[in-house]
């Protein structure tokens, strides 16, 4: 399928429902790539018969009289949760993996919703497990290997409780031209929720890291989209010095309440301003290594970017990448939403948010005259250390007509957002380009 966006062709990958929900009989032409006695063909893209069973794992008897658009029961779970996050105002990007992002609009609180927050999967999410019988093991590099239930780590470390801001690594990625692989995510691939659990290096502590140890690995119960249950969906890890800050945290709670299965239930760690990746989800175990872990999605292009600037679309060896660590400076317009309708003799509120990894914003300004000139917001400070900041102004349009808003923050070491899509890179890491917004005075 071929979408506009940003004055270019790119090829957007869709999903099951989506697929089916537009044109269920071309949708079963594209998928089997094989006639069946009643015409039957395909059902996920891209995959015939037996990648289909591999996902169900099983062999399907009777595939040949399957009613051309029908959705297997196995998959009705994802069905649900895409309908549920469509109803709340996200855009779906993929069903099998999940995956959503929020209008720009919708994030307009300080603190995030669970229903508002987006969902990043990489694979499918575990079937429910009760948090009485999930354990998180803890390995390696350690002096005392440990298994902790959920209530062991409420019962023996201090519970914290604060506002983190977790971002999709790809967060952008549609901004890439030549177009880059994966997600097409816009600038809704992020969040600020209230996590509660302990803290990383109380844990980590507790079992006592050798002198050795200077990475974590951690895994977890999602299963892979093919159905195969010995490989690893994803398994990242991060280094022991971002482990052991005061805002990382083991979670067992989400906004006050217990985690949502979408978000991670019952247990993942949160690593603020570090790409989403490194804040595994149903986590069950961590080993502690004495090297940079090298897990699923840890080696090659996996949230890795050039260490040198190269061409858009050009070659770049393994060798030459570097990981991705703390995320760059950023800022969202998340009032007015963009396309809003202003009488232009009355004065409009703008406002938003804007965070930088492991820093703080000093500034953030605001233009409504495509950068020539520029307007000192008000910033306001973190609800506390890992958490966006919240930004505010208030501008009268000289006349009627068209206009755009831009956003740029700066951070406490005086890097700017740049105003273009930054440094192509093969899987469209790291756009922290200005947020622009249209607004029409009437």
């Amino acid at each position: 399928m071929s979408n506009q966006g940003h004055g270019r062709n790119f090829n957007r990958e869709r999903g099951l429902i989506e697929l089916y929900g537009t044109d269920p009989e071309r949708a079963d032409a594209i998928v089997f790539g094989r006639k069946t006695p009643l015409g039957r063909r395909g059902f996920l893209k891209g995959v015939g018969l037996s990648s289909l069973g591999a996902a169900l794992g099983a062999t399907i008897p009777f595939a040949a009289y399957m009613p051309s658009g029908l959705v297997p029961v196995a998959f009705a779970d994802e069905a649900n949760w895409v309908r549920e996050l469509s109803d709340t105002g996200l855009t779906v990007l993929n069903d099998r993996p999940i995956n959503a992002e929020t209008p720009a609009h919708l994030l307009n609180d300080s603190v995030t919703p669970n229903h508002l927050h987006f969902v990043r999967n990489n694979g499918l999410m575990p079937e429910g497990n009760g948090n009485q019988k999930w354990t998180l093991s803890i390995d390696g590099e350690v002096m005392r290997p440990t298994t902790f239930s959920i209530a062991d780590l409420k019962r023996n470390f201090r519970p914290v409780k604060k506002a983190l801001l977790l971002e999709c690594g790809g967060n952008g990625r549609a901004g890439y031209n030549p177009p880059a692989r994966g997600n097409q995510w816009t600038t809704g691939a992020v969040a600020n929720a209230y996590w509660t659990g302990v803290r990383y290096s109380d844990v980590l502590n507790a079992v006592g890291p050798k002198p050795t140890a200077i990475y974590t690995a951690h895994y977890s119960s999602d299963r892979h989209p093919s159905g195969d249950p010995d490989k690893v969906v994803i398994s990242r890890g991060i280094p022991i010095a971002k482990a052991m800050k005061s805002d990382t945290i083991i979670a067992f709670e989400m906004n006050g309440g217990p985690i949502p299965l979408t978000h991670g239930a019952p247990l993942r760690v949160v690593a603020p301003g570090w790409p989403g990746s490194a804040s595994q989800k149903w986590l069950n175990r961590i080993s502690i290594r004495d090297q940079v872990h090298d897990g699923t999605k840890m080696t090659g292009k996996s949230y890795r970017v050039p260490d040198q600037p190269i061409p858009p679309g050009g070659e770049v060896n393994n060798l030459d990448m570097r990981i991705i660590e703390a995320m760059p400076v950023k800022s969202l317009i998340t009032r007015p939403e963009t396309g809003y309708h202003h009488k232009h003799r009355e004065t409009m509120q703008i406002g938003g948010h804007a965070w930088a990894g492991d820093r703080i914003i000093t500034k953030v300004e605001v233009s409504i005259d495509f950068g020539a000139t520029w307007r000192r917001a008000r910033v306001e400070g973190p609800l506390n250390r890992g958490s966006w900041q919240d930004w505010s102004s208030a501008f009268k349009f000289p006349k009627p007509g068209y206009y755009e808003l831009w956003a740029r923050a700066t951070d406490n070491e005086g890097v700017a957002q740049p105003m273009l899509v930054p440094g192509w890179n093969p899987r469209g890491y790291l756009n922290n380009s200005t947020h622009r917004v249209a607004v029409t005075a009437i």
